[in-house]
């Protein structure tokens, strides 16, 4: 399945409508019984904190099973191995109320194992948000399929570890899907017939001086990421630098930018390029004048203005970035990422890839991808480069825009995981391991 379903509370009610109530119930409270004893086989006592709804009723359901297995249980939380958060379910938003409030706070205190039934209570299921006290699980076990909130941050965050259990449901249609490895069988490989200008022709425009590693990077990611030809138009004063980096790449002044562009079959534009007034009009003018797709990041992104675009593009801010095309701080993007995009998504009228953990890629009038493929070291420098020159490869071997960026991200997340050490990852490491990834 190349693109896997993300549950919002309406399309679960939706997917439960018709099924017996006390039938799910017991399979759910089975589930995280057997969950606890898997994943805790030494644990002798189990709390669970129950609320007055159906995940109450789940948590009930998973202590008497417990108890059947001569596990000591209880509600009270003093002395607990494991504790089983059961306050809220699907239904929950919004900031949980003071009493509420205490019972969280009395979950995370405890000195045991956490587990979630469906998600961590304090999560917004359909979105990820978290406007309050949230629980911190160690193990969520929910139910049916995935929730958005728990692939969405900052919900995400709060989840640890998740397992999915059967309640007897059918899978169901969602607005939101969850990308997976498959996506990447889409990416054009290169035939017979193919040159290298129809294999995927990139042109990379950035690389003012003091950051030409950004343009580079960029570079060496489209070529890894199979494409053909790439082209670099940097400043004059960055060419010697350019020419001493990168080997297999064309490399040429700015004055050459629309030459260059005669060959190419898509664009990437902003690494390292500055935030003048001339750059911010080289943006303007070239993402109103060709009918490349283009992939936008970085310098790019600085005060960008809608417009009538003729070809696709594809916006990859951070949440910084994101903020100030929004007018928003970064904060409010972290805290709402899923509305954040959505809204860029709108502005913009183009695909938008908000970065982060879990990468969001939306498009007009479509639900958001997520991609969650990536490990902790791509918070590094350079990386958001390298996944610049992946999308801009996947543009130029003719892919739909929407799906060529999420494919990159989940290219760009599998290769930090493949890549040689975790701890000091550089982005040429992320650079190397592509292939590997994309094979």
């Amino acid at each position: 399945m190349m693109l896997a379903p993300l549950y919002t509370a309406d399309e679960m009610r939706a997917a439960e409508q018709g099924h017996d109530v006390d039938a799910m119930m017991e399979r759910a409270g089975r589930a995280v019984a057997d969950a606890v004893l898997r994943r805790y086989p030494e644990a002798r006592r189990v709390a669970a904190v129950c609320g007055k709804g159906a995940n109450g009723g789940d948590g009930r359901i998973a202590l008497r099973v417990l108890a059947e297995t001569g596990r000591e249980t209880s509600e009270e939380l003093d002395g607990a191995d494991v504790v089983v958060d059961a306050l809220f379910g699907t239904g929950f938003h919004g900031a949980p109320r003071d009493d509420a409030v205490r019972q969280i706070d009395r979950i995370n205190a405890a000195d045991a194992a956490i587990v979630a039934v469906d998600l961590p209570s304090g999560v917004d299921a359909s979105t990820g948000e978290v406007a309050g006290a949230v629980v911190d699980a160690d193990l969520t076990v929910t139910m049916h399929g995935p929730k958005v909130g728990l692939a969405v941050a900052p919900g995400r965050f709060h989840a640890g570890e998740v397992e999915i259990a059967d309640i007897g449901l059918e899978p169901a249609e969602t607005e939101h899907r969850l990308v997976t490895k498959e996506i990447l069988r889409l990416v054009p490989r290169k035939g017979a017939q193919d040159s290298k200008y129809t294999a995927g022709a990139v042109l990379v425009v950035g690389g003012s001086p003091g950051t030409t590693g950004a343009v580079c990077l960029a570079a060496e990611a489209a070529f890894r990421a199979d494409a053909g030809y790439v082209a670099v138009a940097t400043p004059a004063a960055s060419l010697p630098v350019v020419e001493t980096r990168l080997l297999e790449a064309v490399k040429a002044p700015l004055e050459r930018v629309d030459e260059l562009a005669q060959r190419a079959s898509a664009l990437a534009i902003g690494p390292g390029l500055g935030r003048g007034e001339e750059e911010r009009a080289l943006v303007r003018r070239l993402l109103a004048e060709l009918d490349l797709p283009a992939v936008v990041d970085a310098d790019a992104l600085f005060e960008l203005e809608p417009g009538a675009w003729p070809g696709p593009r594809v916006l990859t801010p951070h949440a910084g970035e994101l903020g100030r095309l929004l007018g928003e701080e970064s904060e409010w993007v972290d805290a709402h990422r899923l509305e954040a995009v959505r809204r860029a998504t709108e502005k913009y009228n183009c695909i938008v890839l908000l970065k982060g953990a879990d990468t969001l890629v939306a498009a007009p009038g479509e639900g958001v991808l997520v991609s969650a493929a990536g490990t902790p070291a791509l918070a590094t420098a350079g990386t958001g480069d390298v996944l610049t020159g992946v999308v801009a490869a996947f543009l130029a071997k003719g892919m739909d825009a929407r799906l060529a960026a999420a494919a990159a991200a989940f290219a760009h997340g599998r290769a930090s995981q493949l890549a040689p050490h975790q701890v000091g990852l550089v982005a040429s490491d992320v650079i190397t391991a592509l292939p590997q990834a994309l094979s």
